[in-house]
């Protein structure tokens, strides 16, 4: 008898470990279940971000995945609730786009230690744990920032719209601690060293939001005389700038030459009418790529710790011949 109840005893402890096992990412997709995937996006800042979120959430249904989606509205504290929401909801993935670099280290090993899979989408984090997450997805920001220093370069004295000797520029940043933000500035300033007299006059933050590139581009026009270029981290601080360029009486795109980052429909719009000078590609459509990995993560495969997205740059003739068939 005492035999048999501890036989029994045993099958009893086989079969509630395997009920717990059943709990983790990698069982789940073996059995063929559907995948919970938590996501918790930046906020909805600009049209770059909202085409973003439609691309998650259309690949998501596509791809039979369901997707549990928070918007944090720009604060690092909201997205820190919804990751651990997500960690008490026991998903399968967890994946978001951090809103700054710093500061995750503690949320993130809690995912670790429930056995959930991470996957950072289109920002990086600043840890020196990699183990915290299985991949990052998303563009490299500091070739971003190259490649607009870089066309800047190239225009020589042309970009001297004021004929004073020296290229003046001014320069709208993302999110202060954001890795775009960051990355964009660092990839621009080394693009620009190749011609010493470009000089960044003033630089300060306007959150990646359009109301605040046009306040921020309003105080730089009080406060600096003959600026030649606006150098905005993405396109809708850029189009804000606009606003404040044409208010103040002047014609942007020629007595003061743009140069963004994103390639959005407003701004490749406004590149084709002549008001933005150069755009550098930032592609928001990470859905599907985002779906691939994610069921990989899952299924325990292994996965490329950086996956770039494919990307390139735009002109006033290549605005407009792209314009048409632009999805965002």
């Amino acid at each position: 008898m005492k035999r048999l109840m501890a036989v029994a005893t045993g099958l009893v402890l086989v079969g509630g470990l395997a009920a717990c096992g059943d709990d983790k990412p990698e069982a789940k997709a073996a059995s063929g279940d559907s995948i919970t995937m938590g996501f918790a996006q930046v906020g909805a800042e600009s049209g770059w971000r909202t085409a973003n979120t439609k691309s998650v959430q259309e690949a998501a249904k596509a791809a039979g995945i369901e997707l549990k989606f928070s918007d944090a509205q720009q604060k690092q504290e909201n997205q820190i609730k919804s990751i651990r929401s997500f960690i008490q909801q026991k998903v399968d993935v967890i994946a978001f786009s951090p809103v700054v670099e710093t500061g995750w280290d503690t949320v993130l090993m809690e995912a670790k230690r429930a056995n959930i899979p991470v996957i950072l989408t289109d920002r990086a984090v600043d840890s020196k744990d990699t183990s915290l997450y299985k991949s990052f997805l998303g563009s490299d920001f500091v070739v971003e920032g190259k490649k607009a220093g870089e066309w800047l370069v190239k225009q020589g004295d042309t970009a001297d719209v004021n004929h004073d000797g020296s290229i003046k520029v001014v320069e709208l940043q993302g999110t202060t601690g954001a890795a775009p933000a960051i990355d964009r500035k660092e990839g621009f300033e080394e693009a620009m060293k190749a011609n010493p007299k470009i000089a960044i006059a003033a630089s300060q933050t306007g959150d990646f939001t359009r109301d605040g590139g046009k306040k921020v581009m309003e105080s730089f026009l009080k406060s600096q005389k003959d600026i030649d270029v606006v150098f905005a981290h993405n396109d809708d601080m850029g189009l804000g700038a606009i606003e404040a360029i044409e208010a103040a009486g002047l014609k942007p795109g020629k007595d003061v030459q743009i140069i963004t980052i994103d390639a959005v429909k407003d701004g490749m719009t406004a590149l084709a009418d002549g008001k933005i000078n150069y755009i550098v590609e930032c592609n928001p459509l990470l859905g599907p790529q985002l779906m691939g990995l994610a069921k990989k993560v899952v299924a325990g495969e292994e996965v490329p710790a950086r996956v770039l997205t494919e990307e390139t740059v735009f002109d006033q003739a290549a605005a407009k011949t792209a314009l048409s068939a632009r999805q965002y």
